[in-house]
This record gives structure tokens, C-alpha cells and sequence, in this order.
């Protein structure tokens, strides 16, 4: 936000939606206008341009991961080189994994890995096919040890790519569309079927200059590990396009005869779609400038779900957490959500929004039981600060009710989606679905800050009675402005917290969407994915 400016009654999300956009544009240009000329001299579509010709016409686009990387390597790293999202082919939902050539020739940067692995993830918790476009140098060598080693490293993607083949039965397809080198061509090895472009197209594990230094042979890519000697000579790919165009026609097709899953193509129990009761784009004028002011999150409601009708549980109990049903464009939520500001009931305390009581505690995990065995999705809409404390809190069982909450919402068979519209701290973060405890889907609005506590909060555990000492104060002031560009969504969603930041305008369409791609698996959607039972014999 910028200082020195007065701040408009309600002007916080608003400005801060602006502040995103402008990056948004910014950040899908990927390497730049000379870089994208580049690609077109050499007779190849861009990774945006391929997914703008794969996607159905006027379908949503849910880019997983926009943000990712963009603040670090001094800007030379938009989206970590590679373009991932769920998207609409040929009637129904697919993840795709398309390599930015015009950012480092698409090399695999630390933040590359991570943004794939999360897109294969999407492909398994959901059971959906996943479009991998190649089109990659290989490994940003000066940075290989962020991306070669560990656990979680490049090794994973090929884990994943066995178990969807071997396991889980996730269609795999992917198209070298540009350069595919080293363990590299792992990933499209371990797929389905492999579409190949002529003139454009190189698979191998080593390129012509490797192996003139391997082996003192000189020999052309073409004859390497060109699209003709892969289908006509190796036949380790499987088809042979004559151009990027051709190439996204034919995987089209082969999208379009995949069977169509039990339970309807992302359907569900889908009913009539009604518009909200207040368009989304009053949230601009609902959420108040400062986070730390109250609003009525019923107001919020009203602009996410159908008709604004908010079916509510236990609407007199533990007030500060709301529990109910709605639709969004006709798809069933059960609804988690917290409420702002200071709730007044006579005789009681008075307790405070956004903050988890015992009895709110309870009251959730009730619900979320309920909805679990009912396999309605969830829908966690957070603005939470925390959990109670204090000797009050202590001996009401805050601890055995918070975990509770907890294992209720992490052992939930559904889908879990989570929408951060203001605050994401403590504990409470956790328990309203927090990333560790896989959701499927992780949006936040441009004013979602998320952190283990506030920053004033924090300044004051750390320096106590001394917050007001001269001697300290610029510790004082870095320690505040530190938290202030961390706790910032753009922050969390540069290092891939939350799946996307979303303005109030895309809100349902992006929720909608995200809710369709959750309806094709039934099974448990539980971790990254749920292996079915397994015949070692047959295996």
C-alpha cells in the first residue's frame, strides 16, 4: 500500500486487486516481448499461446501458481519458466503443465519442481488427466542442487508419473514441443502416449554436444532425437505432428475419446446455477480498510453463494464460526467460516471474531463430521487470528477441542477447498485447512495475510515492556516492516502457499471451477492421493 496517502473508507482491496493485476500482466509475458519473437522465428507457439489453443473457448483458466518465484533471482525467473493450471478440454477438466521456453529456454529452476509436482497432484487427488507441453532445456545447472537432490526433488515427478501410470490410472499425454533433455525425457517417457512436432521437437538424453564429448561422435539433433527418429526409428513417441497447431488438434482428439468418468463429466449432483445475492464485486466496499475492523461475514456469503441462501448450523451457538450449506454456480459446499468482530450474548463474556473457542471448536468439528460422511465438499473461508487463550480458554479444554477440530478436518474424506480473505494465523490456520493438511485447492483474495501470528502481536512477544524503548526502536520498525511485506499474499503466493490469488470479480467462476474438478474422484480425497487396493499378484 502506498504511504503518505490517505486511505479511502474502503479502498484496502481495492488497491491492493490493482497491485496484483498490473504483476499478473507483468508476469504473463514471461521472458519478455524479444523472448516470445524468438520463439516465433523458430516456428513455435509460446506455452500461453498452446494452452490458449488447447483450452475449450470461453472456459475458465485456473493457473495454479502465477506468483511463484517472481520475487527472487533479481526478476529472471516469471513463474519459475513454467505455466501450470486446470483448465477445459474437449468437455472436461484436465491439469496442464506447459514449459515457458522465454524464460531461461524453460529450464527447471528449485520452484519449477515444486510448481509441477503440485500440478501432478491436482491430476491425482482429482483423477483427472494432466497435459504435460514440453518444451525445456533441462536443469538451471547453477542451481541443480535445488532441484536434482532430495525428496522432493526432479525424482519425484517421475514417482508421479509411475504411480498415475501404474496405480492410479490418471491419462497422462505429453507433447515435445521444443527441446526435452537428460532425465527430462523421463516425463514423457513414463506417460500414455507421446506426440512429437517435426523440425521443432528433441528428445534425448544427452544433446549432440554431450555426446561429442562423451563419445567423440558429431551428429545433428534431428538424426539424434528428432521427431523422425523417435516414431519412425526408436518409437519411443507415438505420434508425429507437422506443427504446433497440428500438435494441439491431435491431443484435443485424443482428449476427447477418453472415457468420460462414472459420475458425469465434473458434474456431481449439480443443480440450477442462480446468481449471488450481491455481486462479488461488492467486496471491495465489505471488507473494511484496516484487517484488525469488523464486518459481517454473512455479507461475504452473500456474495460467494447462490441466491445468498446460507442453509446455517447451529446459528446460536459459538456465534464467531459460521457452519452451513450453500451452492456455488449449483455445485453443494458445506461452508466454514469465520465471523469479525465482537459477539454480545447477555450473561456471557463478550468473544472475539476470528478467534476459536472451545465451543466454536466443537460446534466445527461436529459439522465437518457431518459433511464428510456425506461427501459434500468443504469450503473453509478464512479470516482467522487464532485460537483462544488464557486460564478461561485452558480450562474449558481448548486443547482437546482444537484437536478435535483438527483431526476432524484433516481426516474428512471430501474435498477441501480454502478461500483466505483476511487474516490466516496461529493454529486457527491449521484447523480452517491450512496447506500441510492438503486441500485441494488454496485461493486467496489479494488482502489474505498469512502468518503464525500479526505483526504487532509478534513485536510484542518479542520485545515486551521494552516495545517503547528509544534503544530498540529500529529493531522495533524493522521487525514490523518485515512482517508486513511477509504476511503480504503476494509473499505466500510467490512461494506457492496458496494455488492463486483471486479479485473479487473471478471469485465464483474460480470457486465454481474448482469445484467441478472435484467431482470426478469419490474415493477419499485424502493427502496428495489415495492409492486404491493393490493385487500384488496381478500388479
Amino acid at each position: 500500500m502506498t504511504t503518505g496517502e490517505p486511505t479511502t473508507r474502503h479502498g484496502r482491496l481495492r488497491e491492493l486487486t490493482e497491485e496484483y493485476r498490473e504483476l499478473a500482466v507483468r508476469l504473463e509475458q514471461g521472458g519478455g516481448p524479444a523472448k516470445i519473437q524468438k520463439q516465433h522465428d523458430q516456428g513455435k507457439l509460446t506455452a500461453r499461446e498452446r494452452i490458449g489453443r488447447l483450452l475449450d473457448p470461453d472456459t475458465p483458466w485456473l493457473e495454479i501458481g502465477l506468483l511463484v518465484a517472481y520475487d527472487r533471482y533479481d526478476g529472471q525467473a516469471p513463474g519459475a519458466g513454467v505455466v501450470t493450471g486446470v483448465g477445459m478440454v474437449a468437455g472436461r477438466h484436465v491439469v496442464i503443465v506447459a514449459n515457458d521456453a522465454t524464460v531461461k529456454a524453460g529450464s527447471w529452476w528449485p520452484e519449477t519442481i515444486k510448481k509441477m509436482l503440485r500440478a501432478q497432484e491436482v491430476a491425482m487427488r482429482e483423477r483427472i488427466p494432466i497435459i504435460y507441453l514440453v518444451d525445456s532445456a533441462g536443469v538451471n545447472l547453477p542451481y541443480q542442487e535445488g532441484v536434482f537432490p532430495g525428496q522432493y526433488g526432479a525424482a519425484r515427478i517421475f514417482y508421479y508419473n509411475s504411480l498415475m501410470r501404474r496405480f492410479l490410472h490418471v491419462p497422462q499425454i505429453s507433447a515435445v514441443m521444443g527441446p526435452c533433455v537428460a532425465g527430462g525425457a523421463y516425463l514423457p517417457a513414463l506417460s500414455d502416449v507421446i506426440f512429437m512436432v517435426e523440425g521443432t521437437s528433441f528428445m534425448g538424453l544427452g544433446g549432440p554436444n554431450l555426446v561429442k564429448g562423451a563419445t567423440g561422435q558429431k551428429v545433428d539433433g534431428e538424426m539424434l532425437g528428432g521427431a523422425v527418429t523417435h516414431t519412425a526409428v526408436s518409437a519411443v513417441a507415438h505420434y508425429r505432428a507437422h506443427d504446433d497447431p497440428d500438435c494441439i488438434e491431435r491431443i484435443r482428439k485424443y482428449v476427447e475419446r477418453l472415457p468420460g468418468p462414472v459420475h458425469g463429466l465434473g458434474g456431481g449432483n449439480r443443480g440450477a446455477v442462480r446468481p449471488p445475492a450481491r455481486p462479488p464485486a461488492e467486496l471491495y466496499d465489505l471488507l473494511p480498510p484496516d484487517h484488525r475492523m469488523a464486518y459481517d461475514m454473512h455479507d461475504v456469503l452473500q456474495c460467494l453463494l447462490d441466491g445468498g441462501d446460507f442453509d446455517e448450523f447451529q446459528p446460536d451457538i459459538a456465534e464467531e464460526m459460521l457452519c452451513g450449506h450453500g451452492t456455488i454456480e449449483g455445485f453443494q459446499v458445506a461452508v466454514i467460516a469465520n465471523q469479525r468482530g465482537l459477539i454480545r450474548k447477555p450473561g456471557e463474556t463478550p468473544r472475539v471474531g476470528g478467534i476459536v473457542y472451545t465451543e466454536s471448536a466443537e460446534k466445527v468439528a461436529y459439522f465437518i463430521d457431518t459433511a464428510s460422511r456425506e461427501r459434500i465438499p468443504l469450503l473453509f473461508v478464512q479470516d482467522v487470528s487464532g485460537f483462544m487463550v488464557g486460564p478461561e480458554a485452558e480450562h474449558s479444554g481448548i486443547i482437546r477441542a482444537g484437536a478435535m477440530f483438527v483431526e476432524a478436518m484433516a481426516a474428512a474424506v471430501g474435498p477441501k477447498l480454502v478461500l483466505t480473505v483476511n487474516h490466516a494465523s496461529g493454529a486457527g490456520y491449521y484447523a480452517m485447512a491450512g496447506q500441510g493438511f492438503d486441500p485441494d485447492f488454496i485461493f486467496s483474495l489479494p488482502t489474505g495475510r498469512m502468518g503464525v501470528m500479526e505483526g504487532e502481536s509478534a513485536i510484542t512477544a518479542v520485545f515486551g515492556e521494552r516495545v517503547r524503548d528509544p534503544e530498540v526502536a529500529g529493531a522495533v520498525e524493522k521487525m514490523r516492516a518485515d512482517y508486513e511485506h511477509n504476511l503480504d499474499a503476494k509473499y505466500a503466493a510467490a512461494r506457492g502457499f496458496v494455488d492463486a490469488i483471486v479479485v473479487p470479480e473471478e471469485i465464483r467462476t474460480m470457486l465454481a471451477f474448482a469445484l467441478g474438478a472435484v467431482q470426478y474422484y469419490r474415493g477419499p480425497h485424502l493427502g496428495a492421493f489415495v492409492l486404491p487396493p493393490i493385487d500384488y499378484v496381478t500388479s
